[in-house]
C-alpha cells in the first residue's frame, strides 16, 4: 500500500543524503521523494511516498524522527489531504496532429509551453491518476521526453506543520501540543539563524552514515 509522509527538515547540506541513506540501509521502498523550500528559510519540506504496510510505515516514521536534522514527521494515513504532481511532457506533433494534442491538453486543463516544428511541450498538474490518464491518451502520438516532480501533499483544513514541530488547528491560533523541536526557540520571522546544538551520542548512532 502507498503511504504519504511529510517531514520538516533543517535547510542545510547533507539532509537529503541522510534521509536517502536511511531508506536504503533499511530496505524501505521509496515511490517518490520531493524536497523544496518552505515559508521559513530555515526549513525545507520533504514529501515521501512509500510502498509499505502499516507496520513498516511506523518503522519509517520512527527512523526518520531519529535523524538529527529532521524537525517533524507526519504521515497522512488517517488524515484527509490534498496532493498534486507536476509534469512536463514533450510530444511528437505533426501539423496534422497538433490541434488534436492541444485539444487534449485543454480538456485536462494543461498548458502548451513550447511549440516546435515537430513537437509540443505540455505542462500538466493534478492528481497522479489524472496525469497517468493523460499519458495513456497521448502515448500513441509519441512521447519524446517526460519529467515529473513527484507528489507534494498538505493536510486539508487549518492544520499546519509549524517551525516548532507542532500543528496548529487554525481556529484558536494556538498550536496543538507536540514534541519539542531542535528549532523550538528560533525566531524564524526575525531572520536569526538557528543556534546549532551538538547532537547526543544516541542521535549520532541513530543517524545513517553519509
Amino acid at each position: 500500500m502507498r503511504h504519504v509522509i511529510t517531514a520538516l527538515v533543517m535547510n542545510e547540506p547533507g539532509v537529503l543524503a541522510h534521509v536517502a541513506n536511511m531508506f536504503s540501509a533499511r530496505g524501505f521502498n521509496i515511490d517518490s521523494l520531493v524536497v523544496g523550500r518552505t515559508e521559513d528559510p530555515l526549513l525545507s519540506r520533504m514529501t515521501i511516498v512509500v510502498v509499505a504496510d502499516d507496520r513498516t510505515l511506523d518503522q519509517v516514521r520512527k527512523q526518520l524522527a531519529k535523524i538529527v536534522t529532521v524537525v517533524k514527521v507526519r504521515d497522512y494515513r488517517e488524515t484527509p489531504f490534498v496532493a498534486r504532481d507536476l509534469m512536463l511532457v514533450k510530444l511528437s506533433a505533426s501539423p496534422r496532429t497538433r490541434s488534436e494534442i492541444i485539444e487534449l491538453a485543454s480538456l485536462f486543463r494543461g498548458h502548451v509551453l513550447d511549440v516546435g516544428h515537430n513537437s509540443l511541450t505540455v505542462e500538466l498538474s493534478g492528481e497522479e491518476d489524472k496525469l497517468d490518464a493523460f499519458i495513456d491518451l497521448v502515448r500513441p502520438y509519441g512521447i519524446r521526453e517526460l519529467a515529473r516532480t513527484g507528489m507534494i501533499a498538505m493536510a486539508r483544513g487549518g492544520h499546519a506543520m509549524s517551525l516548532a514541530g507542532e500543528e496548529s488547528d487554525g481556529t484558536t491560533g494556538n498550536p496543538a501540543p507536540g514534541p519539542a523541536s531542535p528549532l523550538a526557540n528560533v525566531g524564524s520571522r526575525s531572520g536569526r539563524m538557528p543556534t546549532k546544538r551538538m547532537p547526543t551520542q544516541e542521535e549520532l548512532e541513530a543517524t545513517p552514515p553519509g
